[in-house]
């Protein structure tokens, strides 16, 4: 009986910090157990599950004086992450099996109280932070593995009970090895559905292409069945591949959601997420009791996110997102701390003109102030956000029956690309890659264009029909604009259809 230690990690939003989880195990006195180290409501009760577990595997649980410090003790921790490194805690310091098989290894996973080792949440940012603290192997459950091998740098261990743990620990028998593969695996993806599928809507589709080539929000606007959700669903099919690291950033922000599928894959591809209108402020940017989980914006990281019906939200969530647009990230402050989401994601809003929302605007019967009173919603600084705004008008029968050669999401993808290839080469010793993340000051000193090509923004200022911040977004469009034509440098014509697109006429 004695003093050993085991390791396990803690989760604070999707970074992680290797936990030293020490057991002292006492003979004399009443027997008890005592966790230490600011455990939630979780993991105190894992002091029972641990119990149960170690019993029903066969082992013999020490009737003495049992001390469990985690540490660092003033971080708090969350979950049942623990179970796994707690149960061989005790195990090593009550002497059940040899000390050296387990120095240094970081155990994953929760304790079912047969012994059954079930998955959690954060796997991959877990596995990212041991490996970071110098870990060179780690015991997680089976069902974990398809998204441990997505780590490089680290000996992975698969297990499905606690009892396969300890006869690793004995020596008695081998654990599953991850298969490996690192960032690079194949993966399963969904088809991207095709840009062709839409029929009409030609402004719309042009604002769709540039806001892919440049990273720009969107503004929908128009009556039901004109194409909306249809063209908001293929901005994701025109955007490129998510390089290794953006991948790992945004599966680590899925892992901790616990929204991963169980034949896990690296995310390669950008997600699309389309929250219902009566969702909470908590379940957009993120929220919870203890330390917050992840929001939709964070969920949509690295992708596209779709507020449709967006006059339907309610002001207040609206207006939560202003802060993840500009900065790109989400703060969380709970009674147990401060959490960081990565939230750099493409914002399509999509709405209705009015609240009856008829399929064509002379059938409208909301008095002007309704109408107001309905767009109204989208707040002035939100608006402001948004570099595209387009109007939606309904289908006529020309668009439905008459075959037009529409561009596929492929052609339309392939433009894209190009222009985005274009701004990072130009970005690319500045720390940018898009359009839209150029900062203002920029676009005026070192990348001003002549007071001739910019004579419309600067009128737009003088009358007060732009903000500063809506003419730094002109440019930013006009920029983008000159990408895709293939020219060096944007001209008025590429400032004056930027302008265009933000006409407010459309709201």
């Amino acid at each position: 009986m004695g003093l050993r230690t085991t390791r396990a990690v803690a989760l604070f939003g999707v970074d992680g910090v290797l936990v030293e989880i020490e057991a002292d195990v006492r003979s004399g006195g009443v027997p008890s157990v005592q966790l230490l180290g600011l455990p939630d409501a979780a993991l105190q009760e894992s002091k029972n599950r641990v119990r149960a577990a170690v019993t029903n595997s066969g082992e013999h649980w020490p009737q003495s004086n049992i001390t469990l410090a985690l540490s660092p003790a003033a971080l708090p921790k969350t979950g049942t992450s623990f179970d796994t490194a707690l149960a061989m805690a005790v195990l090593a310091a009550s002497e059940r099996v040899p000390y050296n098989r387990i120095e240094g290894t970081v155990f994953f996973g929760e304790l079912a109280l047969d012994g059954r080792i079930r998955s959690v949440p954060g796997l991959l940012p877990g596995l990212l932070a041991a490996v970071e603290g110098g870990a060179e192997r780690a015991v997680v459950p089976v069902s974990g593995l398809a998204e441990a091998r997505l780590v490089d740098g680290i000996e992975v261990l698969g297990a499905e009970h606690l009892g396969e743990v300890v006869s690793w620990a004995r020596g008695q028998e081998e654990l599953l090895r991850c298969p490996g593969g690192g960032a690079g695996t194949e993966h399963a993806e969904a088809e991207a559905l095709d840009l062709a599928d839409v029929k009409g809507q030609p402004d719309a589709r042009r604002a769709l292409e540039i806001a892919a080539a440049g990273g720009h929000h969107l503004l929908m606007i128009g009556p039901p069945g004109t194409g909306k959700t249809m063209l908001a669903r293929r901005l994701c099919g025109l955007l490129p591949e998510l390089s290794v690291d953006e991948a790992l950033e945004t599966t680590a922000v899925h892992s901790v959601a616990g929204v991963l599928p169980g034949n896990t894959s690296l995310v390669r591809r950008a997600p699309f997420v389309a929250p219902h209108h009566s969702v909470s402020v908590a379940g957009l940017v993120g929220g919870g009791s203890g330390l917050a989980g992840p929001g939709a914006v964070s969920r949509a990281h690295r992708g596209v996110l779709l507020i449709d019906e967006a006059c339907e939200f309610g002001v207040q969530r609206l207006e939560s997102l202003r802060t993840a647009l500009e900065e790109g990230e989400v703060r969380l402050s709970r009674r147990d701390g401060t959490l960081r989401y990565p939230a750099r994601f493409q914002l399509v809003l999509a709405t209705n003109p009015c609240p009856c929302a008829p399929a064509r605007e002379s059938d409208c019967h909301c008095t002007p102030h309704a109408r107001r009173r309905y767009l109204g919603k989208l707040s002035g600084p939100l608006l402001d956000r948004t570099d595209l705004r387009v109007r939606m008008r309904p289908l006529t029968t020309v668009d439905l029956h008459v075959d037009h050669e529409r561009e596929s999401s492929e052609e339309v993808r392939a433009r894209v690309l190009r222009a985005r290839e274009a701004a990072a080469a130009r970005w690319r010793e500045h720390g940018w890659r898009l359009n839209s993340e150029v900062p203002g000051p920029a676009l005026r000193r070192e990348f001003a264009l002549p007071r001739k090509v910019t004579a419309l923004l600067d009128r737009g200022l003088d009358t007060g029909a732009l903000t500063a911040r809506g003419a730094d977004r002109c440019l930013r469009v006009a920029w983008t604009l000159s990408d895709l034509d293939g020219a060096e440098r944007p001209d008025a014509d590429h400032v004056a259809a930027a302008l265009q697109f933000r006409e407010r006429t459309v709201v």
